[in-house]
Parts: C-alpha cells; sequence; structure tokens
C-alpha cells in the first residue's frame, strides 16, 4: 500500500482529502504545520506528499526548498488558493513536482498524485478503463460504448470515470461528492442526482441495456459486465 503525507493545516480539507485517498485504497497520515511536515518526510518513507502553500511555523515552499537540500526526492504536489503564473514557478523552482489551484475536485489531485508516483517510480499505468461496455481513454478524455462514442461534459467524463473505477461496487452520493466535486460542495444539493440523470441518458442513448444501477437509500453502481 502507497503511503501519503499531507500537510495542511485547514481540518476541513484535510479531512477531506484524507478519507478521499483512503477509500482510493493509500495509507495516509496529516501534519498541520510545516515543521511537522518536514520532519515527517525527512524521517518516514512517504511515497508522496501533498503540500499546501500558507502554514504555520514553516510555509510551504519552504518547507519543500528543505526538504530538498537534504536529499529527500519524495515526490510532492503543492496546493495553494494562489492561481497565478509566477506563483505556479515558485512552487514548481521550490521543489514541488505538480502544482494545483484551490478549490479542487478530487478526482483532479488524485490522478495528479497517480501521475507524480508514476513519474518517480518509473511505473507504467494503464490510460484506458474498461468496465464493461464502456471503455474510457484518459488522455484523450473520450469514451465509447461497444465502439459507439460518447460526448460528455467534463463533469460527466469525471463522474463515469468514478464509476467505472469502482465499477460492480455501489457508491453513495457522499462519495461521489468527495471525489468528483470539490470540499467546498453543497451536499444538499441534487446535483449528484442530475448529473446521474444525464449521464444514464447519454450512455444509454441507443441501447436497451441500462448500466447505471440505483440501490436506493444507499447509491449508484455501474455495470461491470460480469454475471
Amino acid at each position: 500500500m502507497l503511503r501519503i503525507l499531507i500537510v495542511e493545516d485547514d481540518a476541513k480539507i484535510a479531512a477531506f482529502v484524507k478519507q478521499g485517498l483512503q477509500q482510493a485504497g493509500f495509507a495516509v497520515d496529516v501534519a498541520s504545520d510545516g515543521e511537522e511536515g518536514l520532519v515527517l518526510l525527512s524521517t518516514q518513507p512517504y511515497d508522496a506528499s501533498i503540500v499546501d502553500v500558507m502554514l504555520p511555523r514553516l510555509d510551504g515552499l519552504s518547507m519543500i526548498e528543505r526538504l530538498r537540500l537534504e536529499g529527500k526526492q519524495v515526490p510532492v504536489i503543492v496546493l495553494s488558493a494562489r492561481r497565478s503564473l509566477d506563483d505556479r514557478i515558485k512552487g514548481l523552482q521550490a521543489g514541488g513536482d505538480d502544482y494545483l489551484v484551490k478549490p479542487f475536485a478530487f478526482v483532479e489531485l488524485l490522478e495528479r498524485l497517480r501521475a507524480i508516483i508514476r513519474r518517480s517510480t518509473g511505473a507504467q499505468q494503464s490510460t484506458r478503463l474498461v468496465a464493461g461496455e464502456m471503455e474510457m481513454d484518459l488522455l484523450k478524455r473520450s469514451v465509447t460504448r461497444v465502439g459507439t462514442p460518447i460526448a460528455l461534459l467534463p463533469r460527466e467524463f469525471s463522474l463515469l470515470e468514478y464509476l467505472m473505477r469502482n465499477a460492480g461496487h455501489v457508491v453513495s452520493k457522499t462519495m461521489i461528492i468527495q471525489h468528483v466535486w470539490d470540499y467546498n460542495f453543497d451536499p444538499q444539493t441534487n446535483v449528484v442526482e442530475a448529473n446521474i440523470c444525464r449521464l444514464r441518458s447519454k450512455i444509454n442513448k441507443g441501447f436497451e441495456k441500462r448500466l447505471i444501477r440505483t440501490v436506493r437509500g444507499v447509491g449508484y453502481s455501474l455495470e461491470n459486465g460480469q454475471d
């Protein structure tokens, strides 16, 4: 199991990211300030870290710079509310491997995390997902069902990606919100139901078989093609 350190002083964001990563199969630790993060990254074997810029005791970029001076090459994603090009460049020059602007969708953070781990280890990971009749190309951002192209909006694509990664398993509305929408999202709205409805309409058009199953009171499941 891969081990990740989150260095974030916002408890809400840290809990959101930690829960999502644990559900994705990672072991996760959290540090609430830069000094603690530096100590943990210097002494513990982490596969990657997610580091906020604005941290107490030691800011995120200074923490990363000191980590690199110690010769530690653990991959790092920098999180920041600052979105200018200069800020991104500073994050990368400090030693960050990637830079993600807040607020963010968890599914994007997860894929970026997997990418920096893949680069650091030289491991190969498929850029294609297959679940039953559905096939998704993550690089081309394209979807087909039995060879028939299906045009999806970005959020619909992310929603289908999450369902495909969990094909054959029931995922709750809360899990979908945490993975596809960002941590500021209001869980009381019906936007998940609305997006599921639109996604169903698009992937079912021209086909008799319905692939997304609603489990009342629990959530949704995508057919994985197995009996």
